[in-house]
């Protein structure tokens, strides 16, 4: 993938040879086309080139902005799930460290999944984060609650837990 600085020079190249390219031909031309009605055509048709243009652009940064507002949901509520399921956890009791542990490391390798140092990187569906996910949902299965307050705090983290 090409570097933002290097497509600008490239598209400032490209548009400076076509106006170089204008001028030139501009002298070449016959007189009776450089007349007042032919500057008036040119200058409408390239009103409504650029009016197509920042169209096209408008909607280009419209979708461009929906897109990165959905992801940006998406994030908040998987760090919103991962939050509660850790409350969830801890106060089920000590005997879901092992599952408060692994949902941990699974909150890390999402992290380094989503926000890599290297932008090219970015991972959706990791295997091994998934491995990971399916490692702690057993071992939340691995619980046995004690007490009705127990069963309740279990049932809500594998509901929460599912939904992932």
């Amino acid at each position: 993938m090409f570097n933002p600085l290097i497509i600008g020079l490239i598209v400032f190249a490209v548009i400076l040879a076509g106006a170089f390219a204008g001028w030139v031909l501009r002298h070449r031309l016959p007189e009776h086309q450089l007349c007042d009605e032919t500057k008036s055509t040119v200058t409408i048709s390239m009103a409504v080139v650029a009016t197509f243009s920042a169209l096209v652009l408008g909607l280009l940064i419209s979708n461009a902005n929906t897109s990165f507002s959905a992801l940006g949901g998406e994030v908040t509520t998987l760090s919103a799930q991962i939050l509660r399921l850790d409350q969830l956890l801890r106060r089920y009791g000590p005997d879901a460290g092992l599952a408060r542990e692994t949902l941990r490391q699974y909150a890390e390798l999402k992290t380094a999944d989503l926000f890599p140092d290297n932008p090219a990187d970015v991972r959706l569906s990791d295997p091994e984060t998934y491995h990971l996910l399916q490692q702690f949902e057993d071992s939340i299965l691995a619980l046995k609650p004690a007490t009705a307050r127990d069963k309740w705090w279990l049932d809500q983290a594998m509901t929460l837990a599912g939904k992932r």
